[in-house]
């Protein structure tokens, strides 16, 4: 599946909430596509992730794809799960990353419990795709698991 644009839950927005929601996702958009933006460390990141997996009440799996500088490529949701787990097939991130011709790539996914901390099969599947990424030259520069507001890197804790 290819979800280019995934906003928060359109049935408890007001049809402005939902236009203002669009339109921040389109600029923190642009300014990942911009040259030289720090893409694995910034807030700018951070922010689309939120807007983009906080509130779905189900988990969702995306993959952000990075050139050589570090620039965003495309952005594939490539899983959708239930509300307390999800299935990813590392054949499938292989395949979307060399079709995309990227370099990097950051993981991302959500948990709808609201509760960021990432669990041991989260650390199980990221070894796996790191290992599997790895064999076509796709670095791996972070994970992160967004839960309401709080977001964990796991680059930040030293798990990559």
């Amino acid at each position: 599946m290819n979800i280019t644009t995934c906003a928060p839950d359109s049935r408890e927005m007001s049809p402005a909430a939902q236009s203002t929601i669009r339109r921040a996702l389109t600029l923190l958009e642009r300014q990942l596509r911009e040259p030289g933006a720090a893409f694995t460390s910034s807030h700018a990141v951070r922010d689309w992730l939120r807007l983009q997996l906080a509130t779905l009440d189900r988990e969702a799996f995306t993959v952000l794809w990075l050139d050589n500088q570090h620039r965003l490529i495309a952005h594939d949701m490539l899983f959708l799960g239930t509300i307390n787990s999800i299935t990813v097939h590392p054949r499938e991130v292989v395949k979307s990353g060399l079709k995309n011709n990227a370099a990097a790539v950051v993981l991302a996914h959500n948990h709808p419990s609201g509760e960021a901390e990432p669990s041991k099969a989260d650390r199980l599947i990221t070894e796996r795709l790191k290992q599997a990424l790895e064999l076509v030259d796709i670095r791996l520069l972070d994970h992160l698991v967004v839960g309401g507001m709080d977001i964990v890197s796991f680059a930040e804790r030293g798990w990559l």
